[in-house]
């Protein structure tokens, strides 16, 4: 996986669950809190999803074949996807499901001790693979915000691995909410609340990885700033005239297609008209280097033609 993958904050992110996960079944053990039980599954679905992020990476790598002519790239954007459905079947319906069973439930949080102290260990360590996420995404954020980062990033990995973490941190704070409100009042609803917080929290965070990925999956076209750059270094070429249309589809997060109809020279011999194609080519890749994939197509300049 190339740099731009995150692979970095998925380890990160990786290592604090697995270590999160298992204090947190420890916790739920001694203290019967349901907060503490659907944080472990949470934190047990991160991990999964982490797992799932580098196996596509990873598949992500192969090169084209008969098959597949373009490549493996958008296996990237299919583990995502595959993520926020793990996270919503996993994650967001056992936490809604125990916190509903557990509204009828008359047992209070034992041992509290154990929570608190678990519940400020997995902060501490859910902050520290928060913080690592957006260091790796700083760099290419630019001058976004990070709600646009999220909404157009093509890199799958970082923003997932970004609202996970925000989405465990924020339950954490739902389930010592939860916890601490059992404990002061002697009421178990509060644990349930808390366990119900985490699961419509893990739903909206779903859903809005689901549609983001879907989106890739489906095929988006290069940014519109990207789109002018090709525009230019096609029209730079003494042999194009004009570009008549292009269209764009990322194969991958590094990997773009162009395809484009560009005009060129009545009287241009067909030697000049492939040397110019050339010019264009080399001068796409120079200007924006994930356009790998490249088609162009010479045609006369109708419009002119026309109106002389």
């Amino acid at each position: 996986m190339s740099a731009s993958g995150g692979t970095k904050a998925i380890i990160a992110a990786l290592s604090a669950n697995l270590a999160i996960a298992a204090s947190k079944f420890v916790a739920a053990f001694f203290t019967g809190s349901s907060s503490m039980l659907a944080e472990g599954i949470h934190s047990v679905a991160d991990s999964g999803n982490q797992l799932l992020l580098l196996i596509g990476g990873k598949r992500a790598q192969r090169g084209h074949d008969r098959e597949h002519p373009f490549g493996y790239g958008r296996e990237r954007y299919f583990y995502a996807f595959v993520v926020a459905v793990v996270l919503f079947t996993i994650g967001a319906v056992f936490s809604l499901y125990e916190g509903i069973h557990k509204l009828s439930s008359k047992e209070g949080v034992e041992s509290p001790v154990w929570a608190f102290a678990v519940l400020i260990f997995a902060i501490i360590a859910e902050g520290f693979s928060f913080r690592t996420a957006i260091r790796e995404a700083a760099p290419h954020r630019g001058q976004q915000s990070w709600f646009a980062f999220i909404r157009r990033s093509k890199s799958p990995e970082l923003p997932v691995i970004l609202l996970e973490d925000l989405g465990a941190l924020l339950g954490l704070l739902f389930a010592l909410f939860g916890v601490a409100m059992a404990v002061i009042t002697g009421n178990p609803v509060w644990d349930a609340i808390g366990t119900i917080m985490i699961g419509a929290l893990l739903a909206v965070i779903a859903v809005i990885l689901a549609i983001e990925t879907k989106s890739l999956l489906l095929g988006e076209s290069a940014t519109p700033e990207m789109e002018r750059q090709i525009c230019d270094a096609l029209e730079a070429a003494d042999e194009v005239e004009r570009v008549i249309h292009m269209r764009t589809l990322h194969l991958g997060p590094e990997e773009l297609l162009v395809a484009a109809k560009i005009a060129v020279a009545h009287n241009d011999t067909a030697s000049e008209v492939a040397r110019g194609i050339d010019e264009a080519e080399r001068r796409i890749r120079a200007a924006v280097p994930i356009a790998r994939v490249i088609y162009l197509e010479p045609d006369l300049d109708r419009s002119r033609t026309t109106t002389a």
